[in-house]
């Protein structure tokens, strides 16, 4: 951000002469400016994303963040302000990133005339296993740069990528995680060339702050932690509950799993005549929900979920039994379920 001071200029007030209030006005200005700049991290980096500069020019990413030296990685650490947009330790790592089209970082070099679209991959919730909101948000915002478009440097807002950790896991281990993000731009035509092609590739790394993998730091109750370790993970995704699918009529995700699921009666006609209920308070042998993903089926039952995904942890298994058996509190720490 300092950078661009040394492109500021500031016009002397009428009637002043040069050297007088409004030459030291101006120097008290910029000096003031950059002491204030001074106490914040640096807006971090465009990140070409790879490609020669004759077409990765296309578009980029921008960050808050400042990738590996000469890279399109960003390594952050659960909690530091430096990468984490929300600045907490609370397991996973918030990333700002922007997409700009048009860039004139490598001008000279550049061949396109502007650009037709850029689409960002696993944005689209059409039974993509990959698919993944965040992108779906950036994909977004690109459609508000009003493609195609000749404007030179012309961003998104910033969108908000969040990586998870993956805990935690047996002895309060959190182990770190990763996403990539993938997209690929079409230039206008080219006189006698036609339209290039700018793939972009931008991985975000998370690692676990040291010491701070403990459920009450990362979760703000049982229900919380049942949702971010299991239903984020393993059922709220593309093809299964999510909003778009919906699969028996189920949506597990954020705000809506928990009236999704206590006190309503399962969709499967066997399960329903032996009068279990999706999560039957107090009973985990009456709560259909705890019998899919612990495996224990019969005839007519189905299959064990997550559906042909990996088995849940005995552990995670173990906390959902003891939050139904507690009656399947909305909020707050059921014993057992916190460490």
């Amino acid at each position: 951000m300092a950078a661009c001071l040394q492109n500021l200029t500031v016009a002397p007030r009428v009637g002043v002469r040069p050297g007088w209030a409004g030459e030291r006005g101006t120097r008290a200005f910029v000096a003031a400016a950059v002491a204030l700049l001074a106490a914040f991290p640096a807006f971090g980096a465009d990140v070409p994303g790879g490609g020669p500069k004759s077409r990765d020019c296309v578009s980029i990413f921008r960050t808050d963040a400042t990738p590996t030296s000469g890279g399109s990685s960003i390594r952050c650490r659960d909690g530091d302000p430096a990468c984490d947009a929300d600045g907490e330790v609370n397991g996973a790592c918030a990333f700002s990133v922007r997409v700009c089209a048009n860039s004139t970082r490598d001008a000279s070099s550049c061949l396109s005339p502007g650009v037709e679209e850029i689409a960002v991959a696993h944005a689209l919730d059409d039974g993509d296993p990959l698919f993944d909101p965040d992108f779906q948000a950036l994909q977004t915002r690109i459609e508000g740069l009003d493609l195609p478009s000749t404007s030179q440097d012309a961003c998104t807002t910033a969108s908000r990528i969040v990586v998870r950790l993956e805990g935690p896991l047996a002895g309060n281990r959190c182990r770190g995680d990763r996403k990539t993000i993938r997209t690929r731009a079409v230039s206008l035509p080219i006189p006698g060339i036609g339209r290039i092609e700018d793939a972009d590739v931008l991985r975000l790394s998370c690692a676990p702050a040291a010491d701070s993998c403990v459920p009450t730091t990362l979760f703000d109750g049982t229900l919380d932690r049942i949702q971010k370790q299991v239903f984020d993970r393993s059922c709220a995704l593309s093809g299964c509950h999510d909003s778009q699918t919906r699969m028996a009529g189920l949506l597990l995700e954020v705000g809506a799993s928990w009236s999704n699921l206590v006190g309503v009666m399962s969709t499967n006609s066997v399960a329903a005549d032996l009068g279990w209920q999706r999560v039957t308070p107090a009973d985990g042998a009456a709560s259909f929900l705890l019998r899919k993903v612990s495996g224990d089926l019969g005839a007519g039952l189905g299959e064990r979920m997550p559906y042909r995904r990996k088995a849940l942890s005995s552990r995670l298994v173990e906390i959902l039994r003891l939050w139904i058996e507690a009656g399947a509190p909305a909020s707050g720490w059921v014993p057992g379920t916190e460490d």
